[in-house]
């Protein structure tokens, strides 16, 4: 039997962003490098969403695993993500895009975490293209902050610990206000999810291709989503 597609584009996809570092070392150039070109990438992929159907993006910009990366990787980085928002504040406001944050916030520097929390309010209106960016983030970290969230909760007598339930710890995740993710798309051909969205992305469709991240281009976002139409979604249901 053949497959049987949704119809229509995913409202939500998130994207592993992978590969920046091996685009800019096959050109004989640093890391760092790559990742600028990724950066690049961003816009371009986020201002196709709206033409595309796709109403939410959540991209995995560091991981908690991501510290261990040697340190001068890692402060350029940070570096980037500062220029990155200081640079696009402008042209996200402009576009209607609005900006969450999604990942543990200590351990980031003030003037970061600052940047962010302004991009956040500056963008609370917008509603064209939802962007939300993984940063410090970890699927297992979610979850672990999640439950201690709801156990405090239940500690100060506002939630029944008899009526916890799925639904009540996903009101603790960090997406709690976003719908689960329909696509989840990984660049560089890696094929495996790295801790993204694990509670999330359970019923998630997935996509792993070989373009790295700096070579995906809107057209290859586009082939992808069509694909993705072709899909038939089943939740866990017997085939029809």
């Amino acid at each position: 039997m053949g497959k049987r597609g949704n119809g229509g584009a995913p409202e939500h996809v998130a994207i592993i962003m992978d590969g920046n570092g091996r685009w800019a070392q096959a050109r004989g150039k640093p890391r760092l490098f790559g990742h600028h070109a990724g950066a690049k990438r961003v816009r371009e992929i986020v201002e196709a969403c709206p033409d595309l159907g796709v109403k939410y993006l959540t991209i995995f910009a560091f991981s908690t695993e991501n510290w261990k990366r040697t340190q001068t990787e890692v402060s350029g980085l940070m570096k980037l993500f500062k220029r990155y928002l200081m640079s696009e504040t402008k042209q996200l406001v402009e576009a209607g895009v609005r900006v969450r944050f999604i990942g543990d916030r200590i351990r980031l520097d003030e003037t970061l975490v600052a940047l962010m929390d302004e991009l956040e309010l500056l963008t609370c209106a917008n509603d064209r293209v939802h962007l939300t960016v993984a940063l410090n983030y970890g699927g297992r970290d979610e979850v672990t902050r999640a439950a201690k969230r709801l156990c405090r909760d239940v500690a100060a007598g506002k939630v029944d610990p008899e009526k916890v339930d799925a639904e009540e710890l996903a009101r603790h995740l960090d997406t709690y206000v976003l719908p689960d993710p329909d696509l989840v798309i990984r660049t560089s051909g890696e094929a495996r999810i790295s801790n993204f969205l694990l509670w999330q992305s359970a019923y998630s469709e997935y996509e792993f291709i070989d373009t790295l991240w700096p070579d995906f281009t809107r057209e290859e976002f586009a082939r992808v989503l069509a694909d993705f139409s072709q899909r038939e979604r089943r939740y866990g249901a017997v085939p029809g």
